[in-house]
């Protein structure tokens, strides 16, 4: 019987075992103690390895931020948890100028083995400050890996992973995935950086999220399949270093693309991706490439500006129709699963 947790439990347990497994893995961040437990993500971790490794901060990311980089540099493996990405701009020279560098300035002398966890996107009107993707500045930043996994197993795996590594890794989460429930081993494991995740077979058209729009394409795709198209749907997980194979050989069969971001398209991870593909799939028959993302605007508050404003799989669904037809012809999905129904279930 397949034993199912929550992308919130996955990355608990995670956290948990390396703890237990390496004293040197240390957690801190604003409400990591809190009953909530940071979505649960951090609960009652304190209680269990006590305040010297688990411990609240003060509203000062830049500062933290050098402790946590600090501590690295000694031989700690600080997991620091920033909770909103917005935010984690108040530390970009932290980030970006000493931990993505410091490898390199010193030679290979030094590493830091940090893990800076945010997180990204839509919620409940939040508006403006705190409901932004801006996880495409640091995959600009060489030094830094970022990860983004949108399925509980991946989640777990790709924490595990960046807590064991030895350079300093952003791990994104969308903060709605963190309900989003999957298959998940008990036992540790890794998963692979620079290696993508096919969560659904097509030869229509390849749609890749980036993720949270990894579970939108996936209730696109079943909208799809009801008129006959198949989708194939990429989970990138990682998106620096960035697996282009999976995604040119996708489309290399499909002919058509459309990358969906939790983000601005402008200068983003959609446009990176497309970009990369025309360049290596020119040819006589270039395939169809399109982007989607927020619209270019502030994040808005209200529901109904938020409907227009984020890329959902009703969007999703009518473009790819559109693409896939070529003839000016249009659709519109009347019914759409909800994210509960799309789950991927494991790579078994």
């Amino acid at each position: 019987m397949e034993r199912v947790l929550t992308y919130a439990q996955a990355l608990l347990e995670a956290t948990e075992q390396e703890m237990e497994r390496d004293p040197s893995v240390i957690l801190f961040g604003i409400g990591v103690d809190d009953f909530k437990g940071t979505w649960g993500t951090t609960k009652d971790l304190h209680l269990k390895f006590g305040r010297d490794r688990v411990f609240d901060t003060p509203l000062a990311e830049d500062g933290m931020t050098g402790v946590a980089i600090g501590a690295a540099l000694a031989g700690l493996r600080p997991i620091h948890v920033h909770i909103r990405m917005d935010f984690v701009l108040l530390a970009m020279n932290q980030i970006i100028n000493i931990a993505a560098k410091s490898r390199y300035m010193y030679g290979g002398s030094v590493s830091v083995p940090l893990v800076v966890r945010s997180v990204i996107g839509r919620s409940w009107g939040q508006g403006a400050q705190h409901s932004q993707g801006l996880h495409s500045y640091f995959t600009h930043v060489p030094g830094l890996k970022v990860v983004a996994p949108s399925t509980p197993y991946d989640a777990k795996g790709a924490l595990t992973a960046s807590i064991r590594d030895n350079d300093p890794v952003m791990f994104i989460e969308h903060r709605l995935i963190h309900f989003q429930k999957g298959h998940v081993p008990q036992n540790p494991y890794t998963v692979p950086f620079g290696k993508a995740r096919i969560l659904a077979s097509g030869n229509d058209i390849t749609l890749v999220g980036i993720s949270y729009m990894a579970v939108e394409c996936m209730r696109a795709q079943r909208c799809l399949a009801e008129v006959g198209i198949q989708a194939e749907v990429i989970d990138p997980v990682c998106l620096a270093p960035l697996d282009m194979d999976t995604i040119l050989n996708s489309v290399a069969r499909t002919r058509r693309l459309i990358v969906v971001d939790t983000a601005w398209t402008s200068c983003g991870m959609s446009g990176e991706i497309v970009a990369r593909v025309a360049e290596q799939l020119q040819g006589s028959e270039r395939p169809r490439l399109q982007r989607m993302g927020y619209e270019p605007v502030t994040c808005p508050t209200t529901k109904n500006l938020e409907d227009l404003f984020y890329p959902n799989p009703q969007k999703i669904a009518a473009a790819a129709y559109s693409m896939v037809h070529d003839n000016g012809s249009s659709w519109m999905p009347r019914h759409v699963d909800s994210p509960e129904v799309v789950q991927f279930r494991g790579p078994f």
